[in-house]
C-alpha cells in the first residue's frame, strides 16, 4: 500500500542501508583475513535519480567534460539504475595484503545506523500522519 510518494522512497533507501550495513558488518569480520579489500555499496546516484521520477523534479544541470581532442576517452555515465558495489580502496594493506581499517569501518557503521534510524523515524511519522487522517474521517461519520 502506498501511503505517499515518498514512501516508495523511503523503503528503498532503507534496503539499501541494511545493504550497507552488511557490507560493513563484512569487512570488519574479515579484518584479519588476508589479501581482503573493504566493499561498500554506491546507491546515492539510484535514489536521487528515482526522487526527482518521483516528484518529477527537474534535473541539476551537469557540467560537461571538455574534450579538446576527438581521441578522448568519453566519460561514462555514472548512473545504473542501481547500487553499485565497489572495493573501497585508500587504505594502506597491511603486510598480509588486508586493507581494512577498523576506524573507518565503525565510524561508516556509525554513519549508515544513524540515516537508517532517521529513515525509520519518517516511515513511521509518514504512517503516522496517513493513520491521523483516517481517525479524523471516521470521527466525522
Amino acid at each position: 500500500m502506498e501511503i505517499s510518494k515518498a514512501h516508495a522512497l523511503m523503503k528503498s533507501a532503507l534496503d539499501y542501508r541494511a545493504m550497507r550495513q552488511d557490507l560493513i558488518s563484512s569487512n570488519i569480520s574479515n579484518a584479519d583475513t588476508p589479501f581482503y579489500r573493504p566493499r561498500d555499496v554506491n546507491f546515492e546516484n539510484h535514489l536521487t535519480a528515482k526522487a526527482q521520477e518521483i516528484f518529477h523534479a527537474k534535473s541539476q544541470p551537469k557540467l560537461k567534460l571538455a574534450t579538446t581532442n576527438a581521441a578522448h576517452i568519453q566519460p561514462k555515465e555514472e548512473y545504473e539504475g542501481r547500487g553499485t558495489v565497489f572495493f573501497r580502496d585508500g587504505h594502506a594493506a597491511r603486510n598480509d595484503g588486508n586493507s581494512v581499517d577498523l576506524d573507518v569501518e565503525t565510524t561508516e557503521m556509525a554513519k549508515n545506523q544513524t540515516m537508517f534510524n532517521a529513515l525509520v523515524a519518517a516511515l513511521k511519522k509518514d504512517g503516522a500522519i496517513f493513520k491521523s487522517v483516517i481517525q479524523a474521517s471516521e470521527k466525522v461519520q
